[in-house]
């Protein structure tokens, strides 16, 4: 890639990283070389950080989806009339956030139609600024969502409400959005990038395998029957247990644990000597 313009950063501050769309000129489109480059610098994350941010550069848009000039000369170029069945590069992309080893904070703004959306759609947390708009505009171009959309959109809106931008062209504000669980949180004007990574350095703090097993695990559970969701959880749990997550627990029974809100921390929980003198008599 080193002969390729880039337009996709990488950044790390501290545990989190930051990863930037970088064709402010194109309303950060999405086109094979920024989908290249964007899970490049996922799969970079996933050794170096432990909560990452994806933001675009620029003043007004988070991404307004399919290069659409970029698809054409491609399917133009490849019209031989033989069939293509491999798995699409955007989902190869999109699912490496989706099922990352990090959580990953989406910071929007202006435009985050089509597959900016779903690029979206395929982080865990998403902040959204007041200009913020949402749309699937697929019905109006005579293509079909092809990053993922279908699954991860589809999930958070349900099939009614994702059909209806379909077929309509409706926009959404962010504020709408919300409403819909497109996203978690909305913020004024220009604060959308701040706030994400204050929720991603937050994010960090965790521990490593209890975040894996949210973004990773949790999303299958929730995919799976009853029985085998339950069967999967069973199995979780033990398997992420480690000395850190022992360690937090017992900081939680002293009162040395982060506080969830202020005023709650530094109290030893009442059966914090109990429980330890219990450890150490198992020892």
């Amino acid at each position: 890639m080193a002969d390729t313009e880039r337009i996709v950063t990488y950044e790390l501050d501290g545990d989190v990283a930051l990863v930037g769309l970088d064709r402010d000129e194109f309303r950060n489109a999405i086109n094979g070389a920024l989908l290249d480059q964007l899970r490049e610098a996922v799969l970079r994350a996933n050794d170096e950080a432990r909560a990452g941010v994806i933001f675009s550069h620029g003043e007004k848009h988070f991404s307004a989806g399919l290069d659409l000039a970029d698809a054409l000369a491609r399917r133009n170029q490849q019209d031989d009339g033989k069939p293509r069945r491999r798995r699409s590069k955007w989902h190869d992309t999109f699912d490496a956030i989706a099922r990352s080893e990090i959580p990953w904070v989406a910071a929007l703004k202006g435009a985050t139609i089509g597959g900016g959306l779903e690029l979206a759609c395929a982080t865990h947390v998403r902040v959204a600024d007041t200009t913020t708009f949402f749309a699937l505009p697929e019905g109006q171009r005579g293509i079909f969502v092809g990053g993922g959309g279908s699954v991860n959109i589809q999930r958070h809106l349900g099939y009614a409400r994702m059909a209806d931008l379909m077929l309509t062209g409706r926009v959404l504000t962010a504020e709408e959005g919300e409403r819909a669980n497109l996203v978690q949180y909305v913020v004024p004007e220009g604060e959308s990038l701040a706030k994400a990574r204050e929720l991603a350095a937050k994010i960090a703090t965790n521990a490593p395998l209890t975040n894996w097993a949210i973004v990773s695990a949790l999303p299958r559970i929730g995919e799976a029957p009853h029985d085998d969701g339950l069967f999967m959880e069973s199995l979780i749990g033990p398997s992420i247990r480690s000395n850190e997550g022992a360690q937090r627990l017992q900081q939680f029974l002293d009162g040395t644990a982060n506080p969830l809100k202020e005023g709650t921390g530094g109290t030893p929980h009442p059966d914090a000597e109990r429980i330890r003198q219990a450890n150490q008599q198992q020892q």
